[in-house]
């Protein structure tokens, strides 16, 4: 699975930002291979310098995938509306995402500790 993420710099107006974000929403919600969204919102920094206060993730089968949601016109008009919503002030990438259950990783570092 890859995922597209976008970092979101502290703006001077998050009222405007928040009063559009339903419009970008709404079209990235529309873009094609789109598998699951999930938004966060930063709360406190425990370690570090960053500028950043809102992430957002939205999750597609492959990097293909992705890049194609990116080039529809859905990708574009959402591209296009967060540029203005942010003022430029995010940064974009591609990561591949992988996870695991809890229970699954238990299971494997039990079996490993094994008397052999």
């Amino acid at each position: 699975m890859h995922k597209l993420v976008i970092l979101i710099r502290d703006l001077d107006d998050w009222n405007a930002f928040d009063a559009g974000w339903p419009s970008f929403l709404h079209h990235a919600e529309e873009m094609p291979g789109l598998r699951k969204e999930a938004i966060s919102h930063v709360e406190r920094f425990l370690y570090g310098d960053s500028v950043y206060v809102r992430m957002y993730e939205l999750y597609f089968d492959s990097l293909q995938e992705a890049e194609r949601a990116l080039s529809s016109q859905q990708g574009q008009a959402a591209g296009h509306l967060l540029q203005q919503l942010t003022a430029g002030r995010m940064v974009l990438f591609f990561a591949e995402h992988k996870e695991d259950d809890l229970d699954n990783i238990r299971r494997y570092v039990h079996a490993n500790d094994a008397p052999q």
